[in-house]
């Protein structure tokens, strides 16, 4: 079956908000621990595509044939990005975050949100911006899920790739990410690509320039 990469649009926030939710628990589903399953999407996969003038985002796509229509094409993983972290950490806080603190006021009615939801409501309340550190290493961060069918097959790192650049075409040089510390196969992951935890980095957060990625991976499509 035909897979590639694509420009992420708005009309990808379903599949987009699925991914999301099928890997959200260290790289598992979070399909059980949510009582409301939209929120992971909520806060880390739909400002991406809502918005404006900082983000940007890829997907990876598959589809039966060559020849199928769109209508056929199914998401199955995707990179989210800023281009300017600090940027979109304003434009979220004016535009994205209140409706959903709004949506989100307890008391909620039924079901009774879980654990795992209210960590999600409280990252709505309280959005932790990016350190000092991390945006001295770059302005720059991004997102990456792939549902597990699609996942070892290569289509990581050329998402990654092709978010690089993406980045390197706007006159950025990093790019760093935050990660589940529970999720050993994501770090051995980023590791193998080189990703690094730089100086003053947080727990779970690594980075990588565009010259270190291009002296591993080099800078074709094919990579």
């Amino acid at each position: 079956m035909p897979v590639f990469i694509r420009p992420v649009t708005k009309d990808d926030e379903a599949a987009l908000s699925k991914i999301c939710l099928e890997t959200c628990e260290a790289g598992k589903s979070g399909k059980d621990l949510h009582n409301y399953p939209s929120l992971p999407g909520e806060v880390h996969a739909l400002p991406y595509v809502n918005v404006p003038g900082c983000v940007w985002g890829f997907v990876l796509a598959d589809k039966p044939s060559e020849c199928s229509p769109p209508s056929e094409e199914s998401v199955v993983g995707y990179t989210l990005g800023a281009l300017d972290t600090c940027a979109f950490e304003g434009a979220t806080a004016r535009t994205w975050w209140p409706p959903l603190k709004a949506k989100y006021t307890e008391p909620l009615s039924l079901p009774e949100p879980t654990e795992t939801d209210r960590k999600c409501i409280k990252t709505i309340n309280t959005f932790p911006p990016a350190s000092e550190a991390q945006i001295a290493f770059s302005p720059a961060h991004l997102h990456i899920n792939i549902l597990e069918s699609h996942q070892k097959k290569g289509w990581g790192r050329k998402l990654i790739g092709t978010a690089i650049r993406h980045l390197k075409e706007r006159g950025l040089t990093g790019v760093w990410l935050g990660m589940d510390p529970r999720n050993k196969n994501a770090a051995t992951f980023y590791e193998r690509l080189g990703f690094y935890a730089f100086e003053g980095a947080p727990e779970g957060v690594v980075g990588i320039t565009v010259e270190r990625w291009e002296k591993k991976w080099g800078t074709g499509l094919e990579n």
